[in-house]
């Protein structure tokens, strides 16, 4: 029990206050964009926090309104004749999500190459920068959370990098290249790196606000006026705050526009929740793998909430992921923490929030950017040949010049056309008999193993028991995909250590930079001479 605190204590707390402090801003600019209450962007983020984080599986993700649903949120807001009615939709939206979850379909998201996955972070991490460049020069136009290409103002994301340059206003750029230098100083000094209870972006606005405030008493052309500020809206009494609900109108359930509706939200908030999910699980240092079936039962129901307490539809998101994760949470603990302080700082202290200047926040976003498509990420890929870094630089260019899901779907075909093209065609078979404790697993692969065949090995790896002595063949394969061989790697790096298994690997060729093993990392009672060997183990042949 004391070792649970230490972690929330150490890892956990620091970790909610950064996504807190990241998700505020984005909470309001996708309501902004969505043509929705500003508040209900606020309410989204706290049930995202609180209730999908308590409910999901997964230990780093965190939900909240996403910029993929703008334009479906604005549009819908319109031809259906209110909010009220598009509140409706919503909680329809999360019932559906929740049958999705019940009927195992969230599965589909094992069928995502590492290359597309990876593409997909990197091309929001080009989006985060540079949406975040024209914020840090105090150039406000565009409203936080829009990851559009095409802004609706007409301009582009590269338009407005020109752009502004005319609207220079100097006290955001000295907050914003002071932050960036203090949040670097932060990772890179020893002595501010041992301050873990103390996050690197808390001291940021802390800064931010000072010296804003310091900038008012000399005045000039250094001050932040209020347009580029946090704008978050202050309830000044009990009844003032009920104002800002705004609840559903159950008696428009029988407009099926209603229902179409709600039903592209729950397919598009399902698979971007999906992807968000694989993601982060990707980037997870301790490469746990979440339950995608559990992770849609969670937000159908955070959905359900959001909609009936007057919120946007929500999704798990790579930004609050990401900054999650770069911050050292160790559970969901830390997304269930962010929605608390979220939730306190709106009824308590929404005035001072507002005191917080864009310049700053965008400091810190913009190094969550880099970190999701730093160059070594490019050069990695291009390293492991075109059939992994042609879907990956694809992906990567779709994702910013189009949006998260089509972006995807083109990675998806162009990986799909290079398999085909390989002749990866082989299926594979896999029988699960039961085994006894001391009994050696024997996982074999096929002639051909795709990233077609991850799901499947992904559940069996992860399936593995505590302490089990476990065998992977490779002898009979011509060729593994890169999906897999990572797959196998983080199993042996991570996985393996952490549960104390006794790994041996056999016939990996030299060019899978996976070297073969005679021997085993652990050993138990039985010692690995007395351990019988099982071969109805997990048949990866065809």
């Amino acid at each position: 029990m004391n070792t649970l605190y230490n972690k929330i204590l150490k890892n956990d707390l620091p970790s909610s206050v950064v996504v807190f402090l990241v998700a505020l801003p984005l909470c309001l600019g996708i309501a902004l964009a969505s043509g929705a209450p500003l508040f209900s962007g606020i309410i989204s983020g706290i049930i995202g926090g609180i209730v999908v984080g308590s409910l999901s599986g997964s230990h780093v993700s965190v939900s909240g309104p996403a910029a993929g649903l703008t334009a479906i949120v604005l549009s819908a807001i319109s031809t259906l004749g209110g909010f009220e009615n598009f509140l409706l939709a919503v909680v329809i939206a999360g019932g559906i999500q929740v049958i999705l979850g019940v009927i195992k379909a969230g599965t589909v998201a094992d069928y995502f190459p590492n290359s597309v996955v990876e593409g997909m972070l990197a091309g929001i991490g080009v989006i985060i920068f540079l949406k975040q460049l024209p914020h840090a020069f105090g150039y406000d136009r565009d409203t936080e959370g829009d990851l559009a290409f095409i802004e609706k103002s007409g301009s582009n994301t590269f338009t407005s990098l020109i752009d502004m340059l005319d609207y220079i206003h100097p006290g955001a750029v000295i907050l914003s290249v002071f932050s960036i230098l203090l949040l670097i100083l932060w990772e890179k000094v020893d002595f501010l790196r041992k301050i873990k209870l103390i996050p690197a972006a808390l001291v940021v606005v802390v800064f931010g606000i000072v010296i804003n405030e310091l900038f008012k008493l000399s005045g000039g052309v250094w001050v932040i006026e209020p347009s580029h500020l946090v704008s978050l809206p202050v309830a000044d009494s009990v009844e003032a705050f009920k104002g800002l609900i705004v609840l559903p109108d159950f008696s428009a359930i029988m407009n099926k526009e209603i229902w179409i509706v709600a039903a592209t939200i729950a397919i598009v908030a399902s698979l971007e929740t999906l992807l968000c999910i694989e993601a982060g699980d990707k980037m997870d240092t301790h490469k746990r793998y979440s339950n995608p079936n559990r992770e849609l039962l969670a937000q159908g129901t955070g959905n359900i909430v959001s909609g009936l307490l007057g919120g946007l539809p929500m999704t798990s998101v790579v930004v609050r992921t990401t900054a999650n994760i770069n911050s050292g949470a160790a559970s969901r603990w830390s997304a269930i923490l962010h929605g608390v302080f979220m939730l306190l700082c709106v009824l308590i202290i929404p005035g001072l929030l507002n005191k917080i200047p864009l310049a700053s926040l965008a400091a810190i976003l913009l190094l969550i950017g880099y970190k999701l498509a730093k160059p070594s990420k490019l050069f990695h890929f291009y390293q492991q040949g075109k059939y992994q870094f042609i879907p990956f630089i694809v992906t990567l260019l779709a994702v910013v010049f189009t949006d998260l899901l089509k972006g995807v779907g083109i990675g998806l075909i162009i990986s799909i056309i290079y398999i085909l093209r390989g002749n990866i065609k082989n299926a594979y078979y896999f029988s699960r008999e039961s085994y006894h404790l001391g009994d050696k697993i024997i996982i074999e692969l096929s002639q051909e193993v795709s990233f077609l065949n991850k799901a499947t090995i992904k559940q069996t790896l992860a399936a593995l028991p505590n302490g089990s002595t476990v065998l992977i063949d490779a002898s009979n394969s011509q060729y593994i995909a890169h999906d897999i061989l990572e797959l196998i790697r983080e199993f042996r790096d991570v996985v393996s250590v952490e549960k104390s298994i006794n790994l041996e690997l056999t016939g990996f060729k030299e060019n899978y930079q996976i070297e073969n093993t005679s021997h085993v990392r652990f050993t138990n009672d039985n010692g690995p001479e007395n351990l019988a060997t099982n071969k109805a183990e997990t048949l990866l042949t065809n």
